[in-house]
């Protein structure tokens, strides 16, 4: 059970007390070594009293109603609306974050009043939604909030949906997923040095998230890398990468292409032309990833899902509305029978031509 120290101040269990006095944060592999008063780079944990504490616990940065597509999840319960909600702070540094006002907020008192796991997931069930998405900054940094938010969803039949970059250490993230039904990691790259460069963090153990993930769990498994011009575009990088995805993962983890656009302290780069999107999907389709998807873009080709038995369209999108299904109820080929891999309804849902036609699904609680 969660221990509040105030109202937005919980007690964290991940850390220990060093021989010169400092804690260290034992959440994430960046292990900050702080003295009496000091935060981590995340700025949401602080060594306060002689313990590391969680400073914005309850405190959201906004919550919208999204469909999953949008997190990208093409593959679990497609076209149903899905409860989004994050707080302040990121344990990574990416100089290209696109919702670095958010992540790397200093600002912690512009964040909305205090909403309990409880009443998260109330609003969740009283607006429709099939599940709870822990997103916009990630779930790592706010481990119990998460946690206690997805037990509140358990309890009600909803379901949670981590968006993170899978920068974690393992007993949290054992505590953390299991807890979670589907994530969607952000695989930023496939080299050492653009995670040291780029990020401040390490490629390693993102690597053994996924493959915790995607052999000791039950959580469906997506994969988003965003292109970056001249930084993680090449082909041998990107032949790497899908060649690891297949030999670890298995071919049936979907992988998202998506578009870079010049933001935060990457201003200098380029935006992602559509030719380098396609050439990764098709670099990861030869290499025997069943679904490869592109993204921050519109191409209903590149985002539609197809059997790879027979090759004829199984899930028409176009952005986030979903046109042809042709999925039988039990997720399979309606052409050839073979089974679609994924998390699915007899049904599909229709959410994201309800967010095309009119507003953005933005609530206030």
């Amino acid at each position: 059970m969660t221990e509040f120290i105030t109202h937005d101040t919980v007690s964290t269990r991940y850390w220990h007390t060093l021989d010169d006095g400092r804690i260290q944060c034992d959440l994430c592999p960046r292990f900050c070594k702080l003295h009496k008063d000091q935060r981590g780079l995340c700025f949401v944990r602080q060594n306060l009293d002689g313990q590391v504490v969680m400073t914005s616990y309850g405190r959201s940065s906004g919550f919208a109603i999204d469909p999953i597509e949008k997190k990208p999840l093409n593959h679990f319960l497609p076209g149903t609306p899905v409860f989004s909600f994050g707080t302040a702070g990121c344990n990574l540094a990416c100089k290209f974050c696109q919702n670095w006002d958010i992540s790397k907020s200093r600002e912690m008192d512009t964040l909305m009043g205090q909403v309990s796991p409880e009443a998260i997931a109330q609003a969740a069930l009283a607006h429709g939604c099939d599940s709870v998405a822990y997103t916009y900054n990630d779930p790592v940094v706010f481990h119990e909030y998460a946690i206690d938010t997805a037990q509140a969803c358990r309890s009600l039949g909803l379901k949670s949906v981590a968006v993170s970059a899978g920068y974690v250490c393992e007993q949290p993230r054992a505590e953390f997923y299991q807890w979670m039904d589907a994530a969607n990691i952000d695989l930023k790259a496939f080299t050492e040095d653009f995670y040291h460069k780029i990020t401040g963090s390490h490629l390693q153990p993102v690597l053994e998230t996924l493959q915790y993930i995607k052999q000791e769990t039950s959580v469906w498994l997506e994969l988003t890398t965003l292109i970056i011009p001249g930084e993680n575009d090449s082909e041998a990088e990107l032949e790497a990468m899908t060649q690891w995805v297949v030999e670890n993962l298995g071919a049936d983890v979907p992988m998202h292409f998506t578009a870079f656009h010049p933001d935060w302290k990457m201003l200098d780069k380029p935006r992602t032309p559509v030719s380098s999107l396609l050439q990764a999907r098709q670099i990861a389709l030869k290499n025997g990833v069943h679904y490869a998807y592109i993204g921050n873009t519109h191409d209903k080709s590149a985002d539609s899902t197809y059997c790879h038995g027979c090759g004829k369209l199984l899930i028409g999108r176009d952005w986030y509305e979903l046109s042809e299904w042709n999925l039988d109820t039990q997720a399979c080929c309606r052409f050839c029978g073979e089974p679609c891999a994924g998390v699915f309804k007899p049904q599909p849902g229709n959410w994201g031509g309800e967010t095309a036609s009119g507003g953005d699904g933005t609530i206030r609680l």
